[in-house]
């Protein structure tokens, strides 16, 4: 099973063409603020609403920039992934929008909320145990006996190209911004941001925030080389895969920190969140919130991007219903 499509660093220029294909099949999503928030943080926040987004989450940008880049022979196969459940949900939608199939490897305990959305939109599903070897053995199966063309979460060049409109539009909704900070798991988001914001504004720190019973990113960010751990255990579902080479590649190099904060603190965000903002968002979302707040002297008087990845969250089972 091959990671991604053939080894290739994206550009810029592909950002822009991503951007130009995908713009019939997602929302220009708002940016919204909070003064109460700002208060509570010392800094201008300007949160980037990709809950708001088609599909319920930036994922569906690199997800239609893959699907809809394919040329027709790639595409009658139809496409697959693993996922624990946006990118699944996401690349279910692109397909649905293309007509071509769609088969889709989760883990069992992935939220039912996303499960019901990757259905909804014509995906088939196969679930595996909830750890990354499992979910990458069962993925090779499904690859074999469909033939499918493997768009991998995060670890496409097509992907993150995608993820990286979601910085320039950032970028143009709110000018002289000092600092973007993103949640992290694979690094697809991240990567984008630091590809798309590199070229456009290379003065803006990047910063990625990550739960501390899924941390690796953040140890292998300290450590200078890629440590993934099997199966994390953390209320931030969409957080718990590893990094791979290609975005090990655009946080190396790019990211000004990461940044990590506990369970508890991400339940207190995402709290804040629902309740003064008003606004739908999953746990993987609050993670950044929580870590502004968390560090406080790091953003102290900054204007600061918060992007806030998705929304699909199973209402029966709210984080602070068991917290």
């Amino acid at each position: 099973m091959k990671d991604h499509a053939p080894l290739y660093i994206p550009t810029y220029d592909d950002v822009i063409r991503a951007h130009e294909r995908i713009a019939p099949h997602i929302h220009r999503t708002p940016v919204l603020t909070s003064s109460f928030i700002d208060g509570m943080a010392g800094a201008s926040l300007f949160f980037k609403c990709e809950n708001f987004q088609k599909a319920g989450a930036f994922k569906v940008r690199g997800a239609c920039n893959a699907v809809f880049g394919l040329d027709d022979e790639k595409a009658a196969t139809g496409v697959a992934t693993h996922s624990s459940g946006n990118h699944a949900l996401s690349l279910s939608y692109a397909a649905g929008r293309r007509g071509i199939p769609c088969h889709v490897v989760m883990p069992r305990t992935a939220p039912q909320a996303k499960k019901d959305a990757v259905r909804g939109y014509g995906g088939e599903i196969t679930e595996c145990d909830p750890s990354t070897s499992s979910r990458e053995a069962v993925f090779a199966d499904v690859e074999a006996r469909t033939g499918a063309e493997f768009v991998h979460p995060y670890n496409d060049w097509r992907v993150i190209a995608g993820q990286g409109t979601c910085a320039r539009e950032l970028n143009d909704q709110i000018r002289d911004l000092d600092a973007v900070i993103a949640p992290i798991g694979g690094g697809g988001m991240v990567s984008g941001t630091c590809l798309t914001l590199s070229s456009l504004a290379p003065h803006v720190e990047i910063y990625a925030a990550e739960p501390d019973q899924a941390d690796d990113a953040y140890r292998s960010f300290k450590a200078g080389h890629i440590i993934a751990d099997d199966a994390p255990d953390t209320v931030a579902d969409g957080l718990k895969v590893p990094l791979k080479d290609l975005t090990w590649h655009f946080v190396s190099s790019n990211v000004t920190d990461i940044l990590t904060v506990s369970e508890a603190e991400i339940v207190e965000a995402m709290k804040l969140i629902w309740k003064r903002m008003k606004i739908v968002m999953e746990p993987s979302s609050a993670v950044p919130l929580a870590a502004v707040l968390k560090n406080r002297e790091v953003f102290a008087g900054k204007r600061v991007g918060v992007i806030v990845t998705g929304g699909n969250v199973d209402l029966d089972r709210l984080p602070w219903m068991t917290a």
